[in-house]
């Protein structure tokens, strides 16, 4: 048996076939189905991005309106699961509200109807749909309040918001948060990713696969940098403070929150983007005191560590959109979720068009032939 070379985290190895998406960590290149993510931030929506992400080619008009108007009327939630929410103590972090109540969807729904092509649609739907109000009814019941329910008349991204705030928000706001979702539904075969293309290869249910997918996600490795990016920005506190953090933070060897990617070795296209969003957000709404103090970070770091290849990733500039749209910072990675859902199910469908189920080797480093000792003579 061949003994292959053993890499932490599975680095550059491969662990599947696919043609969902595609990186160039060199160019700064990310394309969903062979498009960039910069013409699908400016032309598409998030349901469309989805559809092509999912199904593997951009829908018509008829097909996009049949599949906008599915998942609109399929965004409420059975009364047992928000009842279930409810007893989730508040102090809870809304990752695990949303693990515990997306696998509680599998109660539900799952048949584990994996040759059924109605199946395999109804569960796409019921995923994208239920996860937003989800997350929205969690936050809300935590204050103490009732859930809002969906509003039929609004589109996804805006619905959301509408759940999240009680009222309906400014169109520019809708939009942003909507192009937010786009720049999210995926990125190759990062670690949430990955653990949903294992829990698949197992064929148990999409329910199932997500709620795994959301566990990893969870992780400050992962989805929840964002949340720590800011958590940074209000501990530098001003401008001047820029420099001497980060030289303390080197010194130190410590990482620094929103910066370097495993991929990416220049600026992170979707970082570029979502600083533009920033900025339209700013503009109408007034300016934020920690975009000043991002900026200033982004110019020593790369004064620092430019020629390691260190720029901001999809995180640094995420969690200021969110904030100036109102969001909670500890939303942030659940709202990550709602849009890496559409990345999770195309790659689970992916999964299943040629299944095996994922076994990988160890390198085993224990001893051998070591004596049981008897209880009294340890």
């Amino acid at each position: 048996m061949m003994v292959c070379e053993y890499r932490p985290g599975l680095e550059g190895i491969p662990a599947a076939q696919s043609s969902i998406s595609f990186v160039d960590g060199q160019k700064g290149l990310l394309e969903y189905r062979g498009i960039r993510i910069e013409e699908l931030a400016e032309k598409s929506t998030f349901l469309e991005t989805a559809y092509l992400l999912i199904w593997g080619e951009l829908p018509t008009a008829e097909e996009l309106a049949a599949f906008e108007d599915e998942v609109r009327h399929h965004r409420r939630i059975k009364y047992r699961i928000r009842d279930m929410m409810k007893s989730f103590p508040e102090s809870g972090h809304p990752m695990d509200a949303l693990q515990a109540s997306a696998a509680a969807l599998g109660l539900f729904y799952s048949r584990r109807d994996l040759d059924n092509p109605v199946y395999i649609r109804d569960a796409v739907v019921r995923l994208l749909a239920t996860i937003p109000t989800m997350i929205a009814a969690f936050q809300l019941m935590r204050k103490g309040n009732d859930p809002v329910r969906p509003n039929d008349e609004l589109d996804y991204a805006a619905n959301f918001l509408y759940m999240l705030n009680e009222k309906a928000p400014d169109p520019l706001a809708a939009r942003i948060f909507d192009v937010c979702l786009i720049l999210h539904a995926e990125h190759t075969m990062n670690a949430s990713t990955f653990s949903a293309r294992v829990t698949a290869s197992t064929l148990t249910d999409p329910y199932a696969v997500v709620a795994s997918a959301v566990g990893t996600l969870g992780g400050p490795l992962h989805g929840g940098a964002n949340e720590e990016v800011i958590q940074m920005l209000e501990e530098i506190g001003s401008v001047e403070n820029v420099r001497p953090y980060i030289e303390d933070r080197l010194q130190q060897k410590a990482k620094i929150m929103g910066f370097g990617h495993r991929v990416y070795k220049v600026k992170d296209p979707r970082a570029t983007i979502l600083q533009n969003l920033a900025e339209q957000l700013f503009a109408k709404f007034g300016n934020d005191k920690f975009y000043d103090i991002a900026q200033e970070m982004e110019r020593v770091v790369e004064e620092k560590l430019g020629h390691k290849g260190i720029y901001p990733n999809v995180d640094f500039y995420s969690g200021l959109v969110y904030r100036k749209l109102g969001i909670p910072t500890d939303l942030f990675t659940p709202i990550f979720a709602i849009a890496r859902v559409a990345g999770w199910l195309a790659h689970w469908k992916e999964q299943l068009a040629e299944n095996r189920i994922f076994r990988p080797t160890q390198v085993y480093n224990g001893r051998h032939d070591i004596p049981y000792t008897a209880i009294d003579q340890r």
